[in-house]
């Protein structure tokens, strides 16, 4: 057994890369420590971890009051690694986000001071609620691990993650999420309300001091990085990667969208099976990874026909339809 297996708190070397089984082994650690705050949300916190293998970043939206904030503050907290929190209001600057170029007397020169951005886990709290002018400042971050402020470009630390919550656009004082930043979310999941068990458990539990204060890092920065890196080399059989196309073209292709799947909603498909994959324990993917992500990774992505609307359907119904109707490949390696 390795050292990592010993300790989950070990440092991996993101270079040299972890094995399937570290990833396995300290993935299982994580999800033990934030079921540990987050009572009885064993799918949420899966998909929570397969978006962070899968270098995605992960849009969590639900009614106000059901643990939004607090399953993106208990990830970062199981993380020892560098986390920004920003709580998005409407008079947040970009700069706030981005940095700022100040002048510095001392040296006579322009000096860049990071914005919130620049952390490994960044918590977006009510990204919604901010203009879309702020909101477009995550754009660049999010899909190049990158900021470019006055002409210079910073490079983003790796592992880099953004958690945002939102409210349903129906709240008062939010603005909708322009199309091309749900884009760049890997998945979207909703936390729904507990159940009666849990919410019970949540009053002893939560009821006098929050568990996340005693929560302690089981992992660290360099060894995530070294997890995603494993996740990489899960194998995709030709016909698992065909798969995975033919869904985002029935989704182009459908009259009951206005919208489908774009090309980058296939490559995040893919990444998100992989890890899928991997916390299966598996080095190679099955049409039932791609299955299983399918709804959280397509559906926010979508926008649906007035007609599909008037008719009380969903695009996670519509996708539901796809998937019954693509032809499924056989499982191969």
């Amino acid at each position: 057994m390795s050292d990592l297996q010993h300790d989950p708190h070990a440092s991996t070397d993101p270079t040299r890369g972890a094995s399937l089984d570290q990833v396995l082994q300290v993935s299982s650690s994580l999800a033990g420590a934030m079921s540990s705050v987050i009572e009885g949300k064993q799918q949420v916190v899966r998909t929570a971890i397969t978006v962070l293998l899968a270098e995605g970043h992960l849009l969590v939206e639900d009614v106000p009051g059901v643990g939004k904030t607090l399953l993106a503050k208990t990830l970062a907290r199981c993380i020892d690694a560098s986390v920004r929190r920003v709580q998005f209001t409407p008079d947040l600057l970009p700069s706030d986000i981005t940095g700022v170029s100040v002048f510095n007397q001392d040296v006579r020169d322009f000096e860049f001071r990071p914005g919130a951005i620049f952390a490994n886990v960044v918590v977006g709290d009510e990204i919604n609620r901010a203009s879309p002018k702020t909101q477009s400042a995550l754009l660049e971050s999010m899909e190049e691990g990158q900021v470019t402020v006055d002409g210079t470009t910073y490079v983003l630390p790796r592992p880099f993650m953004v958690m945002a919550t939102q409210n349903p656009i129906e709240m008062e004082g939010t603005y909708p999420l322009p199309e091309a930043q749900r884009d760049r979310f890997m998945a979207r999941i909703s936390m729904g309300y507990p159940s009666a068990r849990s919410e019970l458990d949540m009053l002893e539990l939560h009821g006098g001091v929050s568990p996340l204060e005693a929560l302690q890092p089981v992992t660290d920065a360099a060894t995530v990085q070294a997890m995603v890196e494993a996740v990489r080399t899960v194998h995709a059989s030709p016909s698992v990667r065909q798969y995975i196309v033919d869904l985002t073209h029935a989704t182009r292709s459908s009259a009951a969208l206005r919208l489908g799947a774009s090309p980058r909603a296939t490559l995040h498909l893919l990444r998100a099976s992989r890890a899928h994959a991997a916390l299966a324990g598996r080095d190679h993917v099955l049409p039932d990874d791609v299955q299983q992500v399918a709804l959280p990774v397509l559906a926010h992505r979508l926008i649906p026909t007035g007609e599909t609307q008037m008719a009380r359907r969903t695009t996670g119904d519509v996708l539901a339809d796809l998937l019954q109707r693509v032809r499924v490949p056989a499982p191969t390696r």
